[in-house]
């Protein structure tokens, strides 16, 4: 059993709700972004049948407990007559945690293959006693997302159509995408900016690249690693001084892999590692 009492009682919701966000959404945003010309033809770094497994542990002093994980795979689609990846994660606290605090999300996205943009976009979020369920229909043809919204636990629905650009990109989209970038062209310490869909509006997002070093995972091995630090502006988009930031490492080599994240929060942090992989694309590099 983990840590429990009252200090758990406050703050285990916010981890292992955040935990689906930090690692599907906030963390996976590195990499330059193209014009729509530059992504055309472009080589993606996974494949149909690609498998990749986290494990989400919360760390204070000397106790770091496994508390959720997380799985992405990748299968080959159809949409409207449209050869896509359809990209399936999910997200959910262990079994024997489950009585104090129930999570499992569900993510899925459809991704052209001819140029890596979503298509559709829909969730399923079960946490506790909250329950909401979203999709996003992009049209990149007027660049407007059209979001629907479904509050099942309060029995309240919302519907919202507004503007997007070339940097504007739902979570998971986002991080297959940027697999598939020159990471190379980064330069050291230069922040980045990218924009992330979240439910009905866009959050701002900066990123640092903070050169390469080693990385040893738990189970798995040592990696060439690229590390990336990443800040989510704060609620009213105005600042990233006091908005959340996290430090991600990705794989040095063809797949671009997140490997690691670390997020500090108030009390302790917030840690994701890749616990199994398969099906990819590339042989994936240890030392």
């Amino acid at each position: 059993m983990f840590i429990c009492g009252k200090f758990m009682t406050k703050y285990c919701k916010y981890i292992l709700s955040c935990c689906v966000i930090i690692y599907i959404g906030i963390n996976n945003v590195l990499g330059q972004i193209y014009a729509q010309d530059d992504r055309k033809g472009k080589e993606p770094a996974f494949t149909s049948g690609e498998q990749l497994d986290y494990v989400v542990s919360y760390k204070i002093g000397f106790i770091n407990v496994d508390v959720a994980t997380v799985n992405f795979s990748v299968t080959n689609a159809t949409v409207n007559g449209e050869d896509t990846f359809h990209v399936k994660a999910i997200g959910q606290v262990r079994p024997q945690y489950t009585w104090f605090y129930n999570l499992y999300d569900v993510y899925d996205v459809w991704l052209e293959k001819s140029t890596l943009r979503p298509v559709y976009f829909e969730n399923d979020l079960r946490e506790g006693d909250y329950r909401y369920k979203s999709n996003y229909v992009y049209d990149w043809n007027n660049m407007l997302a059209k979001t629907k919204s479904y509050y099942l636990s309060r029995g309240t629905e919302r519907e919202k159509i507004f503007p997007i650009t070339e940097l504007s990109y739902d979570a998971v989209a986002l991080f297959f995408n940027m697999r598939s970038i020159n990471l190379d062209k980064n330069i050291e310490g230069v922040p980045y900016p990218l924009e992330v869909v979240f439910a009905d509006t866009v959050r701002k997002i900066q990123y640092r690249f903070m050169g390469r070093e080693e990385k040893n995972i738990k189970g798995i091995g040592k990696f060439k690693a690229l590390k990336y630090v990443c800040q989510l502006a704060n609620a009213s988009g105005d600042s990233f001084i006091d908005g959340s930031e996290f430090t991600i490492w990705i794989s040095d080599d063809r797949n671009r892999i997140p490997i690691y994240v670390e997020s500090p929060i108030r009390v302790g942090s917030v840690r994701v590692r890749l616990s199994a992989y398969s099906g990819l694309k590339y042989s994936l590099k240890l030392k």
